[in-house]
């Protein structure tokens, strides 16, 4: 399949509070119906050792995006144009727009050009599969290839979420991932000791990675399923761990759903929230009736865990 990369370059010296310029043009792609986007910074330091064949530290901030090469790819640019023209003026965002030709193909093998394995917990170690790493005997690792699928691991706001995982989860626990993309959160699920999995996505193609993925982990297929539809389609059994790693704009309506999926002890946990959308979340949470039990940021991102219940169940 043929692909336009979308690369918006942010201009870093007029519009200080990055972590919000990148929200900003990241919610743009998200309204065009992007799945996911992929963010270059020029601080970004890695905490295990840089891949060999890695390519030199980007030079810019900047917020890349895929669009089909279709019918609609006409619309998708004046849209993109008029929406980025829209926040320069507005928020006083400058940008330069980059458009490149990409084949699939390549797309995948420049992701090997940035993804090297993460620790992202004290136990969780993610790991590219092309690529050989030596777990210490605490670490467990999980393998990703993200094809065109959104979710490496690496993000903060995917680090956030399998961070809030390891403190709720409980052996034999049923687990809902809602926008699964490359499948990292039921691949730590399964690890956390998972009974039942069940991952949606709208993209037909992240639900394919996302099995790949799983079966690269050596998952039993009978332990879960995914399927492809807008959020929880399909889905009515209730779970007792729900995931939702995207962003607070899909979120917000999903949360109206929760109380009618989460067993009555379970335990909703949610991110992708930038910094200056949290009370979003905390107010619709609220207006759900459900119980904020824990709060946790990293750089400007916020994941939250809540529940039906007054207190959650033992920690």
């Amino acid at each position: 399949m043929k692909w336009i990369e979308a690369k918006v370059v942010i201009d870093y010296s007029l519009y200080q509070d990055m972590d919000i310029a990148i929200s900003l043009v990241s919610d743009i792609y998200y309204d065009l119906g992007l799945n996911g986007v992929t963010v270059e910074s020029p601080e970004y330091e890695p905490d295990i050792d840089w891949a060999p064949d890695a390519v030199e530290m980007p030079e810019h901030y900047s917020v890349m995006g895929y669009f089909s090469k279709n019918e609609q790819l006409a619309e998708n640019r004046r849209s993109l144009e008029s929406a980025l023209s829209r926040i320069n003026e507005k928020n006083g965002i400058i940008t330069r727009l980059i458009y490149s030709d990409v084949d699939e193909e390549d797309w995948a093998e420049s992701w090997k050009k940035f993804f090297y394995p993460r620790r992202i917990s004290d136990r969780f170690v993610i790991k590219p599969t092309w690529q050989a790493y030596k777990a210490a005997p605490e670490e467990e690792v999980l393998e990703i290839d993200p094809g065109m699928a959104f979710g490496t691991g690496t993000h903060p706001t995917t680090r956030l979420c399998i961070q809030l995982m390891e403190l709720y989860f409980k052996p034999g626990d049923s687990f809902l991932d809602v926008g699964t993309g490359s499948g990292i959160l039921m691949i730590a699920a399964d690890r956390l000791g998972a009974a039942r999995m069940t991952g949606t996505d709208k993209d037909p193609d992240a639900v394919a990675i996302a099995m790949e993925n799983l079966a690269q982990n050596a998952i039993a297929p009978d332990k879960y399923r995914v399927l492809t539809g807008n959020l929880n389609a399909k889905v009515s059994a209730r779970f007792d761990i729900i995931a939702a790693n995207i962003l607070a704009e899909v979120i917000l309506p999903f949360i109206r759903e929760i109380p009618a999926l989460l067993s009555p002890n379970g335990i909703f946990i949610c991110s992708g929230i930038i910094g200056d959308k949290r009370q979003w979340i905390a107010d619709e949470l609220a207006k759900q009736h459900l119980t904020i039990y824990e709060v946790r940021t990293e750089e400007d991102w916020v994941a939250f865990a809540a529940g039906l219940k007054k207190t959650p169940r033992g920690v």
